[in-house]
């Protein structure tokens, strides 16, 4: 239960670091394959939250 618990309060810090590459990471995918604009910003949001959480656990577990 400790190792989630540090996962997402690691998740939480890196939120904040990994908002820049996600917007970049969207802007290649919605140029890449068409996605329409009105999904930038959850793509962003869904990239940032996923970016932070994969960074996260490797840190805890890594």
């Amino acid at each position: 239960m400790i190792n989630v618990v540090l996962t997402l309060v690691y998740t939480s810090v890196l939120l904040l670091f990994f908002a820049y590459p996600a917007m970049r990471i969207a802007e290649w995918l919605s140029a890449r394959y068409g996605i329409d604009p009105k999904w930038h910003r959850p793509m962003v949001i869904g990239l940032t939250i996923l970016i932070s959480l994969i960074v996260a656990a490797y840190l805890q577990f890594g």
